[in-house]
């Protein structure tokens, strides 16, 4: 019950009789009446006592003070160990917002001169005699020691841990303003052979603090960054690079495109206009950084890679090619593969991924070819857990053999006849090696649930595989595809023979009900592209419906302009003839009721083939018609050596030194 007469500690205490609570005092009133103690009746352009008196009414600085003295401080305590104060002075940043009110201070140095925003300058200027080797390879142990939240950086050099606390105007961003203060000397920076850890760290902000591209970032990392390490246990992309991207303007604006085009892509308020900025920043960036013999070769293919990566997410996978063949070139300068680690390994088997998932579709042939990517393929069976990933990338390099091998079948069907017996060969080895990798893979990527469709709560038409690890479901999708492609493409019996039926039925409904059931956004690309060669051979409508609305949900998701699955799909069931509805699905006795199907699928030109070469085939900095012409200069292969070297100080493989000496063949 409420007692009206009891006071609480928030009870304004109570006006005294008779007198008015409002108070008479103007707030807007002019200086000159606020001078001689008036009251103001607030006239514009002039008060009534400003004009009765003929003096001048002085407007147009809302403060509540008249004096104002600007001091220098008159020293700075030197900072220590523990040092966790902070002096912000926003009183130019306020004076500014008024007529007059930045005259009132004095000019500042040349060092301060201007407006300056985080806007990242040209690469020559920002990077000036910061050519060092990469710090990529240590990128754990910088990062991961350092315990808490709060934002902590330490600093050797007292004149720099001095400068890190004294703040100037808001109007300078953290980046511009250690810019404006230190000035690089190239003999600071110099690489030293003998010990290369010596080196300079490019400054800048310890975190963002702009709004926006917060917001971006987190896109990055939570949606976009979680598919680029669907293959990578440290996951470089969306755990330990962001922190590195806060001193690389370069690095920062690929993450910042990417984050923000995902955004356009699934929420219509935010407009595409965000991230083609940061796409333009960082591809300039890029392309002045390609122009200095010292570069950061490292830098220059990550940001190569999450760019490519920016590209795919359109629409027109035709178009996508500004710097995916950038990419993969920047990758083969810097002698990555499948042996490389860190982010070498990270970048080489995101850029191989993607484009496989392209020549899956396109029906092209995997440009580098898999036997030169140096993988280990000694398949003994697994006993133990943990390098589910290795296991994945063993996948990768079956499955990129099997689309070789499908891109390869001859168009004429004479000639397909006469090379058959030596095309069947061949395929038994490829489904040899697929069967011999399922037989060796660890128990943790092996399901840990099946359940029937009749089983599961969803009512799904497919059954429910449950599979924990996120590399576990990729090597699983990338499996099953393989199957139903060595299914459709045996030379010597086309997929109506009973066998073949039952491998491809078989490998189509474990595709579809893993991507039913996946809750994983982190394989939607992988995903998409099985399940569109899965469904292909199903039959009953409600199955068909079903995989419609799974391709929905990871658009819808995703953001990604997909929808030519669903046109190309209902094609292929024959949606689009009223004569030819779906009907139930017939035993695998009787195939000759798939009249879609022709009887030789391996010189079936389907839907969606393209009548063009892989564009990524020989791409190389070293043909005449490399990318990024008219900006790329081959780098100092002496820095390249010592980010090698680098590398095999921090825990490189043995067998990157055996790679590196035919790294760089062109000179």
């Amino acid at each position: 019950m409420h007692h009206p007469d009891t006071l609480s500690e928030h009870t304004p205490p109570a006006q005294p009789k008779g007198k008015s609570a409002k108070s008479t005092r103007t707030r807007t009133g002019c200086l000159t009446c606020r001078d001689r103690h008036l009251k103001c009746d607030e006239g514009s352009p002039s008060c009534q006592n400003c004009l009765k008196s003929n003096r001048e009414c002085r407007k147009g600085m809302r403060i509540n003070w008249i004096d104002t003295q600007v001091k220098a401080p008159p020293h700075l305590i030197p900072p220590t160990d523990n040092w966790a104060v902070e002096f912000k002075d926003e009183s130019r940043k306020t004076a500014s917002e008024y007529i007059g009110g930045t005259e009132m201070y004095p000019s500042r140095g040349p060092a301060h001169a201007g407006n300056r925003s985080f806007e990242p300058t040209a690469y020559q200027t920002t990077y000036a005699h910061h050519h060092r080797i990469s710090a990529y390879s240590d990128m754990a142990s910088e990062y991961g020691s350092q315990g808490g939240y709060a934002p902590m950086r330490s600093y050797q050099n007292p004149q720099h841990h001095q400068l890190a606390h004294s703040t100037p105007s808001d109007s300078m961003s953290a980046q511009a303003s250690v810019n404006a203060f230190m000035t690089p000397n190239p003999e600071d920076h110099h690489l030293s052979r003998a010990d290369p850890r010596d080196l300079q760290e490019l400054d800048g902000p310890d975190y963002l603090v702009d709004q926006e591209e917060v917001l971006f970032m987190q896109v990055f990392v939570e949606e976009v960054g979680i598919w680029m390490d669907s293959m990578d246990a440290k996951n470089h992309f969306s755990r330990q690079l962001p922190f590195h991207a806060l001193k690389e303007p370069m690095l920062l604006n690929a993450f910042l495109a990417s984050g923000a085009r995902h955004l356009a892509l699934v929420n219509k308020r935010y407009s595409q206009d965000r991230a083609l900025k940061y796409y333009d920043k960082a591809t300039k960036h890029l392309l002045d950084a390609l122009q200095d013999p010292n570069r950061d070769t490292v830098l220059c293919a990550t940001t190569a890679v999450i760019l490519n990566v920016y590209e795919i997410m359109g629409e027109r996978a035709l178009q996508r090619m500004n710097h995916i063949a950038g990419a993969r070139a920047l990758i083969k300068e810097c002698g990555w593969n499948a042996r490389s680690s860190g982010i070498g390994a990270a970048c080489f088997w995101l850029n191989v991924g993607m484009e496989l998932l392209s020549c899956l579709h396109f029906n092209w042939q995997v440009a580098w070819d898999p036997d030169e990517w140096g993988i280990d393929m000694n398949l003994e069976p697994e006993t133990e857990s943990g390098r589910e990933e290795t296991w994945t990338h063993r996948m990768v390099y079956i499955v990129a053999k099997v689309c070789n091998f499908r891109a390869s079948i001859p168009r004429d069907e004479e000639a397909a006849k006469q090379s058959a017996q030596a095309r069947y060969v061949k395929w038994l080895s490829l489904t040899e090696l697929a069967d011999r990798w399922n037989a060796c893979i660890p128990r943790t990527m092996h399901p840990m649930a099946y359940l029937y469709p009749g089983q599961t709560l969803s009512g799904s038409c497919f059954p429910e595989v449950w599979l924990i690890k996120r590399a576990s479901i990729v090597a699983r999708l990338f499996y099953h595809t393989c199957m139903c492609l060595l299914a459709q493409i045996n030379p010597l019996q086309n997929s109506h023979s009973l066998e073949m039926h039952q491998m491809l039925t078989e490998h189509s409904q474990l595709i579809c009900g893993i991507s039913a059931h996946v809750k994983d956004r982190g394989v939607a690309s992988v995903a998409l592209r099985s399940l569109h060669i899965a469904a292909e051979c199903l039959t009953r409508r409600d199955s068909q419906e079903e995989v419609l609305t799974i391709v929905d949900k990871i658009r819808t998701e995703t953001g990604w302009r997909v929808g030519f699955i669903n046109d190309e799909l209902k094609e292929k069931w024959g949606w689009n003839k009223q004569e030819q509805q779906p009907v139930q699905a017939p035993p695998p006795q009787e195939p000759q009721q798939q009249p879609q199907q022709l009887p030789a699928p391996q010189m079936q030109p389907r839907p969606r083939m393209y009548p063009m070469m892989n564009p990524l085939a020989g791409v190389d900095f070293s043909n005449a018609q490399h990318p990024y012409q008219g900006h790329y200069i081959p780098p100092n292969i002496n820095i390249m050596q010592q980010q090698d070297l680098l590398q095999q100080q921090h825990g490189a493989v043995q067998q990157h030194q055996e790679a590196s000496n035919n790294a760089y063949p062109y000179y």
